[in-house]
């Protein structure tokens, strides 16, 4: 493989510097380089950073979206205008129509009646915008045979019959559908190296073999060229052999639907500990952290245990989080995607422990960035925007003494997979050649983030988001 050499590029707020890449690695960092031939690139003053690392998201949910029907805001603002759109949307080729990203404001709170009401000749699945729920219609209902499924997800009515909605169930509502395999994942590899990103932690929870194996297919064919750290890994055999693919903390999901019996939640993460790794736990309500600091107040903690979203956190556990060593993995994300929402539903008083990042830091506990895609936006300059503003899409400020800079922000993209909230990782001799290469200096794109600056995303020593180079 021969060198890549960046040259003129600001490092670490230090400018002419020029780093050479070679193996993967970055090999040399200085002024006025001689190197051998290689392909060269011209910085012209702008930033060299590590790349980005979104430690929280869902690759085939992200796929599979954009390939779906967006049923909610900003496209469907209303019910006559879902309708029409689920009217004219082409089924797949097993005539379903798949929707996403639905929300009362749209048409209430569906359930197979309601939808029916909107189209009822073809079988329709629609995903609420949360990724909690999903509504089907009769058609879909009869189809999924979802009248004598034992699936816990599945409410019903006081007589049991199914009400369309299921719950917390994607892998096993997927697997009553009529099969299909995984979605492919090169264009999202894309887009998000386009964005600057070029590592992931897929936060999906218990992984079926299947989309398990399509994962680690994308990433050993180059399809997906981002490292990927996965959660949903089962807990026997949780390993992997392909270089960009590492195993995380075991997800474990308290839904807010149902949250879980105290013991079960205790029993079940001593056991995960009891393998050595660590939980990574989806809290979203003040019930569903209080109940998580109580089951570690019986069993301890495992370095790396961490809190996926952290939606709602009160003031007074903050110290507690700090104490046991906690990550805070959140995403500020859907402030800016839907903050009027929160504003119009959440309880005035829980309202300052909306998505908290500024009282974590100074409180002393590790806090990470992500998306959340799909189900929050997934670009990262968007997301440091949002941790910076805290504006909502009515332009309310969503708790404004929790904003924090944008370099914090950034540094909130930095750390490695493994570490979540801790050091940001540097350009330096000897590092994994994961670097994004930006078009002005960092002080100016930290100004008005925007993925617009990023101009070259390396990974591992191959450019994965193309830029003019000269040699």
């Amino acid at each position: 493989m021969s060198d890549l050499v960046i040259r003129n590029a600001e490092v670490a707020g230090v400018p002419g510097i020029d780093v050479v890449i070679s193996g993967g690695r970055i090999r040399t960092v200085g002024p006025n380089l001689s190197t051998r031939l290689g392909e060269v690139i011209d910085a012209d003053g702008g930033a060299l950073i590590p790349g980005l690392h979104d430690h929280h998201l869902h690759l085939h949910a992200m796929a599979a979206d954009a390939a779906s029907v967006r049923c909610g805001p900003p496209d469907v603002r209303d019910a006559a205008t879902l309708a029409d759109v689920l009217a004219h949307t082409p089924g797949d080729q097993n005539g379903w129509v798949r929707g996403v990203g639905y929300s009362e404001t749209v048409a209430g709170d569906l359930d197979a009646d309601g939808l029916d009401r909107l189209h009822s000749v073809r079988p329709v699945r629609m995903q609420h915008r949360s990724g909690a729920m999903w509504v089907l219609n009769s058609a879909a209902i009869a189809a999924a045979h979802l009248d004598w499924a034992s699936h816990r997800g599945v409410e019903r009515t006081q007589d049991g019959r199914p009400t369309g909605r299921v719950w917390r169930a994607d892998t096993w509502l997927r697997d009553r559908l009529p099969r299909s395999q995984p979605p492919r994942l090169g264009a999202i590899g894309t887009a998000l190296a386009r964005c600057g990103i070029t590592g992931v932690t897929d936060a999906s929870p218990d992984l079926s073999p299947l989309s398990q194996a399509s994962l680690v297919a994308a990433s050993a064919s180059g399809e997906f060229p981002q490292r990927m750290h996965l959660l949903g890994t089962p807990l026997s055999g949780a390993n992997s052999s392909v270089e960009r693919i590492s195993v995380g903390p075991y997800k474990i999901v308290l839904a807010d639907s149902e949250l879980p019996d105290l013991e079960n939640l205790t029993d079940r993460i001593r056991e995960v500990h009891s393998r050595g790794r660590a939980v990574a736990v989806h809290c979203v309500t003040r019930e569903a952290l209080l109940i998580l600091l109580a089951a570690l107040d019986e069993v301890g903690t495992l370095p790396g245990d961490r809190i996926e979203h952290g939606a709602l956190i009160p003031r007074e556990t903050i110290d507690d989080l700090r104490r046991r060593d906690l990550r805070v993995v959140t995403q500020p994300g859907f402030l800016a995607d839907r903050g009027d929402d929160y504003l119009r539903r959440v309880d005035r008083r829980d309202q300052p422990d909306l998505y908290r990042c500024r009282s974590l830091l100074d409180g002393g506990v590790r806090v990470s960035l992500s998306s959340d895609a799909p189900y929050g936006p997934a670009d990262p300059w968007s997301v440091i925007t949002a941790a910076v503003m805290r504006r909502a899409p009515t332009n309310e400020i969503v708790g404004p003494t929790e904003r924090i800079t944008s370099a914090q922000a950034l540094a909130g993209y930095l750390a490695v997979a493994e570490d979540p909230g801790g050091a940001p990782r540097r350009i330096q001799t000897g590092a994994i050649a994961d670097v994004v290469l930006l078009r002005a200096p960092l002080a100016d794109v930290l100004a008005a983030p925007s993925a617009e600056a990023v101009r070259t995303t390396v990974i591992g020593g191959t450019i994965a988001y193309p830029a003019t180079s000269r040699g």
